[in-house]
């Protein structure tokens, strides 16, 4: 094993995590590296790792990224170098699959898009490896998304396709259902969308028996509000998309801050289309504070799209200095 990527668990304080593992787990570790067999325990211990530091809060969360990536590659090298029975090889995909997907939002966060995509693709692999097609119609929802996010919506439309045979939760299907309806709004085909919406609708107030995938556990009404509001904006209907993501931000839970930060974006879209600069001025404002403080930049990428719009009107206390601080962040 590389002694430098067990010292990176040992060195990190940060919630606690892996203290009390560090001090038994290497020789087993390394023995497992070795060729000789891994055994449930141990993969016990790195699926309880994976899950504290993948429930971090956003801000601490992107301080942990090299302990992210760590424990990935350690994962990966036991898939590569250990003797295991099958079910344990399926836990041990499903887990590099699940830390792959983690950290490729990572990248795509960081506008690394490339590395975002490396690494989601071997996460689909992983899933694949795992026997998990929910977990793989995850992952393709979220090329789907970096593939709207990057001006491309026919193509994260086709991908969500896909991703929708590969799943039957009502939750992920919701998700996928809202992605997809966002993908039709930016290419303006409003009665997809609508369907869409109705059917992320639905299927999110569907009860069910399981919980939902961990890939979109977080799924909640909060988001089903926004990201209609968001779809409403592409196609021209103002009014209702303000009162849709308002409804949808004071849904979501403060926990959420990166989520948060990019849906207070969208809404400060929709106040400069209604041409209410002031409250526009002070949501971009939150945004922009709330993103700076826990390290969002995809989040700050957002704010600085919607500098032009607020050109127009410098006339407008405030707007100066706030086009200033964008200008010298």
């Amino acid at each position: 094993m590389d002694r430098r990527t067990f010292m990176t668990y040992s060195a990190i304080s940060l919630a606690g995590l892996a203290a009390q593992w560090a001090a038994v787990e290497p020789e087993r570790l390394s023995s497992a590296l070795g060729g000789k067999r891994v055994d449930g325990e141990l993969v016990d211990r790195l699926e309880e790792t994976s899950g504290r530091l993948t429930a971090l809060p956003t801000e601490q969360r992107q301080q942990a990224v090299r302990l992210l990536d760590a424990h990935l590659v350690t994962v990966t090298e036991l898939i590569e170098g250990g003797r295991y029975d099958e079910t344990i090889g399926r836990r041990l995909h499903l887990l590099a699959a699940n830390l792959a997907t983690t950290c490729g939002w990572y990248r795509f966060d960081q506008g690394r898009h490339w590395a975002a995509g490396k690494l989601w693709g071997a996460a689909l692999q992983s899933a694949h490896a795992a026997g998990d097609r929910d977990h793989g119609a995850g992952v393709l929802s979220d090329f789907a998304y970096q593939s709207n996010w990057l001006g491309e919506p026919k193509v994260s439309a086709d991908r969500l396709g896909h991703a929708l045979s590969g799943t039957r939760h009502p939750t992920a299907r919701s998700l996928l259902f809202l992605r997809r309806a966002r993908a039709h709004a930016a290419l303006g085909e409003r009665a997809a969308c609508r369907r869409d919406l109705s059917a992320a609708e639905s299927a999110l107030a569907a009860g069910a028996d399981d919980p939902a995938p961990g890939w979109c556990a977080w799924m909640s009404p909060a988001d089903l509000a926004v990201d209609s509001g968001q779809c409403l904006l592409d196609l021209g209907r103002t009014a209702e998309a303000r009162a849709r993501i308002a409804e949808g931000i004071a849904l979501l839970p403060r926990a959420r801050g990166k989520t948060r930060g990019i849906f207070l974006t969208y809404q400060a879209r929709g106040c400069l289309e209604a041409d209410d600069i002031e409250q526009a001025l002070a949501v971009t404002g939150e945004s922009l504070d709330l993103a700076t403080r826990i390290g969002a930049p995809r989040c700050v990428t957002l704010v600085r799209e919607l500098a032009p719009a607020f050109e127009p009107y410098r006339r407008v206390d405030g707007v100066p200095e706030f086009l200033e601080r964008l200008r010298a962040s």
